[in-house]
């Protein structure tokens, strides 16, 4: 996102450790800040009129905090990045709830305040990645469950519009790609675009909270799968034109992101042998914003971006990114791995 914005706009980037944002553009001002220090939040707000904002930590009060420092240091307007699941009525997952109770955080602060709701990441299925290189294969729960993933180019693009022009407070945009995908179609897309087949093995759903359970805390394993029964359920199937509405131009389709990542994807040479019976390895995470981006079953907040250098759609290079009179401040999308409901 950052490298998108304008010539001339004044940017400050924030990060818990400067010295690893990297691709930082010529002018870009890096500041340490940590959403648990109110000292350095208050520095690295000072001056700002516009802020880009993303966290990442369930119940953590990262968005009170950061709130409460920018009305400190008289911040005009937020703009967050949420996630559209917190359109779905049936989601009552514990990440989704405090991704609500964040926005509403942000609509009560007294600060003008747009909300960007992003559905899966299309960047996601890098996730998957490691296994197409070694085995040819990808491992899914809920292979067929569609998702209107986005590029995160689009998130960027639109996260960059919002942020230098005027007219969208009060605004929440649900950005979607073209149309709705599933983890089946992608996995066959991409065997196209390689040149070879690609093995597809569906997991079950007491596999992959089992494997989930091994990285996360017991309650974030249960949200993620509760995120992908609502998948499967069609919650996260339905297509907006919020990004050619914003950007003026067609959200990207999951070919073309796929096309212009197919390096990261590259098998060898020659297919490897398949793994051992009942080996089994943590999925992929389903699209729901979690605190802690990995990779994903299904493209999919999740979430999320966090502070500090992010991968390029997720996050980009550290909570901090924002245009206006003064230096902006927060986080943003480009094109590498990121999450979303």
């Amino acid at each position: 996102m950052v490298r998108r914005l304008p010539v001339g706009v004044r940017v400050r980037l924030m990060a818990r450790d400067p010295a690893k944002v990297t691709g930082v553009p010529a002018g870009a001002e890096t500041v340490a800040g940590d959403y648990g220090d109110r000292g350095s939040l208050e520095r690295a707000l000072a001056g700002v009129d516009t802020a880009f904002l993303v966290t990442t930590r369930p119940g953590g009060g990262e968005d009170a905090a950061f709130l409460a420092a920018a009305r400190g240091a008289g911040v005009r307007r937020v703009v967050k990045l949420s996630a559209a699941a917190v359109l779905d009525a049936g989601a009552d997952d514990l990440v989704t709830g405090w991704q609500r109770a964040a926005e509403e955080q942000l609509r009560a602060s007294g600060l003008q305040w747009t909300l960007l709701r992003p559905r899966a990441f299309m960047s996601n299925t890098l996730g998957w990645a490691a296994r197409v290189r070694a085995e040819r294969t990808v491992r899914v729960l809920y292979p067929h469950a569609p998702n209107a993933c986005v590029d995160p180019r689009d998130v960027a693009e639109t996260a960059v519009r919002v942020l230098t022009e005027e007219g969208h407070a009060g605004r929440a945009y649900t950005l979607t790609g073209p149309r709705a995908l599933t983890a089946a179609g992608q996995c066959e897309e991409l065997g196209r675009l390689l040149g070879i087949p690609l093995r597809l093995v569906e997991l079950s759903p007491e596999q992959a909270l089992a494997a989930w359970a091994a990285r996360y805390p017991r309650p974030v394993a249960e949200a993620l799968l509760h995120s992908a029964e609502r998948q499967r359920a069609g919650a996260k199937a339905q297509v907006d034109d919020t990004v050619r509405a914003v950007t003026g131009r067609a959200p990207g389709s999951f070919s073309q992101w796929a096309a212009d990542h197919l390096d990261a994807f590259a098998p060898a040479a020659q297919p490897p042998a398949a793994p051992p019976a009942g080996h089994l390895e943590p999925p992929a995470r389903p699209d729901s914003p979690s605190p802690h981006p990995g990779p994903s079953p299904h493209p999919g907040p999740s979430p999320h971006p966090g502070p500090g250098p992010g991968p390029g759609p997720g996050p980009g290079p550290g909570p901090g990114a924002g245009p206006g009179p003064g230096p902006g401040f927060g986080p943003g999308p480009g094109s590498g791995s990121g999450r979303t409901a």
